[in-house]
């Protein structure tokens, strides 16, 4: 039995030990749910599985024990795209296009945005944790169905 290539895809980044139920909200649907680091909690993760599955990785803050089993890096399979998982994107220490990548998703900045560079998407959902500075806290919701791939950012300040 083969299993279908997911069609939606949560994204999200920088929780820092906070799930908010608005997060959660934004996130049904998803048949596929990555976290670019600093989860900050394991229950976290155990929240997002009981929507999707999780492909998760470290960040920065993750340095409790039960973090030390999050990889550094991961690749997520999304059927047409083979999607790339860092933390920092400063670290990315080679090139997706050549590594066969139609994406990079990563968080760290807290700064939600989307760009294309020789021919790679790279995404980074925001902060979903606790406000940091005036920048907005969101998550992204990705649909594969799409051929030209965008990430639309959802809005998660309200509980």
């Amino acid at each position: 039995m083969s299993v279908s290539p997911p069609t939606l895809i949560g994204l999200l980044s920088d929780t820092h030990g906070l799930l908010r139920p608005s997060a959660l909200r934004a996130l049904q649907g998803a048949e596929l749910i990555i976290h670019a680091g600093d989860v900050g909690d394991a229950a976290i993760l155990d929240a997002l599985r009981k929507l999707a599955p999780v492909v998760a990785v470290r960040g920065n803050v993750d340095t409790e024990e039960w973090a030390q089993a999050l990889p550094i890096t991961e690749v997520a399979d999304a059927g047409p795209a083979q999607i790339f998982v860092l933390h920092d994107v400063k670290q990315l220490d080679l090139n997706p296009r050549i590594a066969g990548f139609s994406m990079v998703v990563s968080g760290h900045s807290h700064q939600p945005g989307q760009t294309e560079r020789d021919g790679v998407i790279y995404i980074n959902p925001g902060s979903a944790g606790p406000r940091r500075f005036q920048l907005p806290i969101t998550v992204a919701r990705l649909d594969m169905k799409r051929r030209l791939w965008k990430a639309d950012f959802i809005d998660v300040s309200a509980a």
